[in-house]
């Protein structure tokens, strides 16, 4: 264990014990804000304090072992021993910096997928529709909610754009390495020659922003229209003006919304959606220099750019960004993200566990 590591264990230990003896004290019950804050501290700290002292205890096992390696009989008994030690306190150091991490409260939240065809026409448009299909089956698996807040119908069956709200604990932290390019290969149906085909998307994956951290709007700065809804026909389809587009003016962000039947209400959703890429926008100007995260932003949704590429031919998905590639294309398209989701998030928590070890 470093010394940066150790230094700031001890720090905790001590919070911890002086927060037991706070709770220990009747006169605190008064207060019963403060009772709830230190309880939640107190949670907080218990799994780490624990590995801690777990730790200390093995290092003073190593401490009396090495003491007797002055002893030729036992020699290479305590030298087991302390390989054995070694090992132990190895394995809690590593649970140890997982805890560690700087926590983001954001990963809990509900949040909005935006998926928007790139290059490749109306292939493009169609293989937006086939990614919105996975995200909400994976969405379904993981019992989250799923509210389509936007579609841009493409005349080929596909879309042009789709804003999703995955509503569920946890569904930003799950999803929002996906933003990004996405890149697919294959054979239109539409193509008689059997040519294969490359066409792009781009996702974007924002969190929901609460009332009071959403970026102030100005009303002056909005351009807002009032629109009939479009959709592929049927029942759904509103014969009324209750669509609504914001524009933003100063970004130029425009945002439409036609999930509801009230013009008020898609207008609320509307403008959570603006606040939350304006926000996203925000994050990008802060993190441009930071390598970690730059990787992870939104492409241009050029052929050349990508995060992963979904080969229909070869039945096989590659994330570029950790060299990944699986031969179960059908599988994840049927939803099975987490096989792709959860190698990116242990690579760039092994990357944040690496730049901790070296501060």
């Amino acid at each position: 264990m470093n010394h940066s590591m150790f230094k700031k264990l001890n720090l905790f230990y001590k919070r911890y014990n002086y927060i037991k003896k706070q709770l220990n004290n009747y006169k605190i019950y008064n207060n019963q804000e403060s009772i709830r804050s230190l309880f939640i501290e107190y949670t907080q700290l218990s799994n780490i304090i624990k590995l801690f002292i777990k730790w200390k205890k093995l290092q003073l096992e190593l401490k009396n072992n090495k003491l007797l390696l002055n002893d030729k009989e036992i020699y290479s008994m305590v030298i087991e021993d302390i390989n054995d030690i070694k090992m132990k306190q190895k394995n809690i150091e590593n649970k140890l910096k997982i805890l560690l991490l700087p926590k983001n409260e954001e990963n809990n939240r509900n949040c909005f997928l935006e998926i928007k065809a790139g290059s490749g026409g109306n292939e493009a448009c169609i293989f937006v529709n086939n990614l919105s299909k996975m995200y909400i089956r994976y969405s379904e698996s993981k019992k989250w909610k799923v509210k389509i807040i936007h579609i841009h119908y493409n005349e080929y069956g596909g879309y042009k754009e789709i804003i999703l709200k995955i509503i569920g604990k946890g569904s930003y932290g799950k999803l929002k390495y996906e933003s990004g390019g996405h890149r697919v290969q294959r054979v239109p149906e539409t193509e008689s020659q059997g040519r294969v085909h490359t066409s792009t998307c781009t996702i974007a994956v924002m969190p929901e922003l609460l009332k009071k951290e959403r970026p102030k709007i100005n009303i002056q700065d909005l351009k807002i229209d009032t629109f009939r809804s479009s959709g592929a026909g049927g029942q759904h389809v509103n014969t009324t003006d209750s669509a609504i587009r914001i524009t933003h003016i100063p970004t130029n962000i425009v945002v439409e919304c036609q999930d509801e039947r009230s013009q008020h209400k898609n207008k609320a959703k509307a403008l959570a959606v603006l606040a939350a890429r304006i926000n996203e926008m925000e994050i990008k100007k802060k993190n441009k220099n930071n390598a970690l995260k730059k990787k992870m932003l939104l492409g241009s949704g050029e052929r050349s750019d990508r995060n992963r590429t979904y080969n229909f031919i070869q039945k096989r998905v590659t994330d570029h960004r950790i060299n990944l590639t699986i031969y179960k294309l059908n599988e994840i398209m049927n939803g099975e993200l987490d096989i792709l989701i959860k190698p990116i998030i242990h690579k760039y928590n092994t990357d944040a566990l690496l730049a901790i070890s070296k501060k």
